[in-house]
């Protein structure tokens, strides 16, 4: 089983890296949300409600804000409800924590995930110029638009592999260097922190032409858990289903059959794109 983090989380994760990632803070309040509006200095900016699923953006869980009382009421809208996105179970999840992180000017949007193949047992890095959207789609109907590369142990990730990645994206200039950087640093994590996927969807283009990280998915095997406290204290039960924490409390694996949790959702479509 795979523990699932959350997006502000998985960017704490990303930018002590160097990943870049947009400016932001994490709160539980409207009066949390409105000191962090004022950190920012933005008149505008992007509230994100914080749950273990996709389809945010969809479900109504983020919104842009332009004042604060646009900012107070959408806390006060997600702080304490139940999200129910397509990813999630009937009754959705709870919202405990909303993400507040300064705009970005998107000129466009790419895919890129990090996945453990257990079946030829090596790190596979997949990456489509189709971001933003749902990735198996992309798939299904336009297959050459997803590419991928596989990362020897026993060297790592090589300069070539993300260059001609980078190409293959419709990368040019400082992009290249920046794409080199971010695939680098995110095999290191991965490897480091014994992940078992991370997804960045969408990674941007920005109006100035840098490469930023705007979402991030990540989740890790259990039975890592041990070597990875920090991880270990992101754990968030609220978001998993509770017969399943009390099986994992007694250190017995329980699936629950009646649904299917976010975490399981992205590895189903990421070990579907291996196949293509």
């Amino acid at each position: 089983m795979n523990m699932n983090v959350h997006e502000y989380q998985a960017k704490q994760l990303f930018a002590k890296e160097g990943i870049p990632v947009p400016q932001g803070k994490v709160c539980r309040s409207v009066e949390e949300a409105l000191n962090i509006y004022a950190e920012l200095g933005s008149k505008q900016v992007v509230v994100k409600a914080q749950v273990h699923a996709g389809g945010r953006g969809k479900a109504g869980g983020v919104r842009v804000v332009d004042n604060k009382n646009m900012l107070t009421d959408f806390v006060k809208q997600m702080i304490g409800s139940q999200l129910v996105t397509y990813q999630n179970a009937p009754e959705g999840q709870p919202v405990h924590q909303v993400l507040l992180e300064e705009p970005c000017q998107i000129s466009s949007e790419l895919y890129l995930s990090v996945v453990l193949d257990r079946s030829s047992q090596t790190v596979i890095f997949m990456a489509s110029s189709e971001g933003g959207v749902d990735i198996e789609t992309v798939a299904e109907s336009t297959p050459e638009k997803i590419f991928k590369f596989s990362v020897d142990p026993l060297v790592g990730v090589m300069p070539f592999q993300c260059r001609e990645m980078a190409f293959l994206l419709g990368l040019e200039g400082k992009q290249i260097k920046q794409f080199t950087h971010i695939v680098t640093k995110l095999y290191k994590l991965f490897t480091e922190k014994d992940l078992s996927m991370i997804e960045v969807n969408p990674l941007v283009i920005d109006a100035s032409g840098d490469l930023v990280c705007l979402d991030g998915k990540i989740n890790i095997d259990n039975n890592a858990m041990y070597r990875q406290p920090q991880i270990r204290e992101y754990h968030d039960p609220s978001q998993e289903n509770e017969l399943e924490n009390r099986a994992r409390s007694f250190d017995l694996s329980y699936i629950a059959l009646n649904g299917i949790s976010a975490v399981w959702s992205m590895e189903l479509d990421l070990q579907w794109l291996l196949w293509i």
